[in-house]
């Protein structure tokens, strides 16, 4: 046994049926096993926190489907290192007949030139590409590599499953080691590893290690927790403390309270966080938080996501701050955010109800002869510009998906739409 090879590293599954957690993508009716039984495999992206099997699962599809295997990561590889590595697929394609696969690691970190000199590889079949990542690709992958992808989802490992890798990782360190190692509970470790399958591993291997020349064989939560506090980092950008931060910081700005929402700002930032995920949060607290209390918001979270891309950092905290502090102390309002929550609720109960004839378009002789848009009635003909017609479908006519919030701006609209439809 190599002490030096990581216990994460030396427990790494080595078949789908040994993964945790994954059951939607690795069990018996698990998409990615159905795709490895029918040998089909097309281009990928794994989305899902850290410490979930991302890599491990593209280890193990390289191995299942016979494929070669090339591994570059995206914070230390750059287009040339792309254009090699496909350079050197090329060849191997011609050899084995079968696409290898290039892995590559938190994809995300690419730029939108390192991504394009993908697409030409992956359109002609020279590699099959699996890319990793953290964050949603919809907004960190180029629309033309992903529409050539199917996006997976990782999910965090549960409580059970936790408890369950605790155990593998306590019987392989005491059989290893020839130790005797008991535990009180695993909360500490559970706890500690905020669903980071990974991060769980290292803290047993780093807590028994600590122990292993000490008498005490019984380890308690406190036991763990005294050594486990002196590891801790401010902030873990790839862990727990990401997402409990960033739930703070959402909090703080829906609460209306801009001091918290700056304190958890700062540890953010001086936590290295992405600035750009940060302003994307922000971004979306407008619309779904703020809304139409204060439309303007929603102009300056924008303002702020497009502006911090391009100054950086440090300057970059200063446009965070000011738009932290601006939706912190806006008035709230989720009414446009439950409208259409609701409104997508009642299309998937209703099915496709039929546009109404005075609403539908009609390009050709036929539909008109068919009474497309016949009884459509213009708004700016009328006084106002606007006229008592119907916009739902007839059996739904009477719904409202949209009831304005008790604010200053909403008070209005609400004011207005009474003087318009009255009761409807």
């Amino acid at each position: 046994m190599n002490h030096n090879i990581p216990l994460a590293e030396r427990l790494r599954p080595k078949s789908l049926d040994e993964i945790l957690g994954q059951e939607h993508l690795t069990g018996e009716k698990g998409t990615i096993r159905k795709m490895l039984d029918n040998d089909a495999l097309n281009s990928l992206i794994l989305w899902g926190p850290p410490g979930t099997g991302k890599t491990t699962l593209a280890e193990i599809i390289s191995e299942q489907s016979g494929r070669k295997f090339f591994k570059l990561s995206a914070v230390s590889s750059g287009v040339k290192d792309v254009r090699d590595v496909i350079e050197d697929a090329k060849k191997q394609n011609l050899f084995s007949g079968k696409s290898p696969i290039l892995f590559i690691d938190e994809i995300h970190r690419f730029n939108k030139s390192q991504q394009d000199s993908l697409l030409h590889a992956v359109e002609k079949g020279w590699v099959v590409l699996i890319g990793a990542t953290t964050e949603n690709p919809s907004f960190e992958v180029v629309s033309a590599l992903l529409s050539r992808s199917q996006v997976y989802i990782l999910k965090t490992l549960n409580f059970e499953e936790l408890e369950k890798l605790a155990n593998i990782a306590f019987e392989r360190f005491n059989k290893e080691e020839n130790t005797n190692f008991t535990l009180q509970d695993k909360q500490a470790f559970i706890q500690y590893s905020g669903g980071d399958g990974r991060k769980l591993i290292n803290s047993v291997e780093l807590v028994l290690n600590y122990y292993k020349n000490i008498k005490t064989k019984n380890i308690s939560n406190n036991d763990v927790m005294a050594v486990l506090q002196e590891t801790m980092h401010l902030y873990d950008k790839n862990g727990e403390q990401h997402y409990d931060i960033i739930s703070a910081f959402i909090k703080s700005m829906r609460g209306s309270d801009p001091n918290g929402a700056v304190y958890w700002l700062a540890r953010m930032i001086a936590g290295g966080e992405d600035i750009k995920f940060i302003a994307r949060r922000m971004l979306i607290l407008a619309a779904e938080d703020v809304g139409l209390a204060n439309p303007q918001a929603l102009v300056i979270a924008n303002n702020c996501f497009q502006a911090v891309a391009v100054i950086g950092n440090p300057e970059a905290r200063i446009l965070l701050s000011e738009t932290a502090i601006y939706l912190a102390v806006s008035p709230k309002s989720n009414s446009a955010y439950m409208a259409i929550d609701d409104a997508l609720a009642y299309v998937k109960k209703t099915g496709n109800l039929p546009v109404p004839l005075h609403l539908r378009n009609a390009p050709t002789q036929l539909m008109k002869n068919l009474d497309y848009g016949k009884e459509y009635k213009y708004a700016h003909d009328y006084e106002g510009n606007f006229v008592n017609q119907d916009f739902l479908p007839e059996e739904i006519k009477d719904e409202k998906f949209y009831e304005p919030g008790n604010n200053s701006t909403e008070n209005k609209i609400r004011d207005e739409l009474n003087k318009k439809w009255g009761k409807k």
